[in-house]
């Protein structure tokens, strides 16, 4: 009996995590036909969000529906999310963060981003250049083996892939 309990909540899991697969796969194909249409680069994002804040996390993504360009930013203690109008550059809407996921994500990288010497917009555009043909889809600080570094998400056409740049 034990084994088959066991084993449905070992094929519910897996559904769940197909499921979730399937959902990212759909994202990314969504994402790869938009971007192409967008005039403004996750680099240009980074930096018209400095007006609201320390940029600490940036991505483009379908929010219900919605193509937008997300940034999120810290002043002091307090997080905002700012959507950058990715045809004009400008910012479209800014708010506090109210989710406690974002609000837990957002801690976690501006810890990351207080023991950094370089900033997100440099590490994308290293993370472009060392990258012919791609473009940067997002970018998130982290903390790898006592080491401060942006993970960059790179996109051409419907390939992607992700590459590591120090921010020390």
């Amino acid at each position: 009996m034990r084994n088959k309990v066991f084993l449905i909540g070992l094929l519910a899991s897996a559904s769940l995590l197909g499921a979730a697969v399937a959902d990212e796969a759909k994202d990314q194909a969504a994402l790869a036909k938009q971007l192409p249409s967008d005039k403004v680069t996750l680099s240009q994002g980074l930096t018209a969000s400095e007006s609201k804040g320390q940029p600490i996390s940036g991505k483009f993504e379908i929010d219900e529906g919605s193509f937008q360009l997300s940034v999120y930013t810290a002043q002091g203690s307090a997080f905002q999310e700012i959507v950058v109008d990715f045809t004009t550059g400008k910012i479209a809407k800014a708010g506090p963060l109210d989710e406690a996921d974002d609000i837990a994500d957002a801690k976690k990288q501006l810890a990351a981003m207080a023991k950094a010497k370089s900033t997100l917009k440099a590490a994308v555009d290293r993370a472009e250049h060392d990258s012919s043909g791609y473009r940067a889809v997002s970018v998130v600080p982290k903390m790898k083996d006592a080491h401060v570094i942006a993970v960059v998400t790179l996109m051409k056409g419907s390939q992607s892939k992700t590459v590591t740049e120090s921010l020390e």
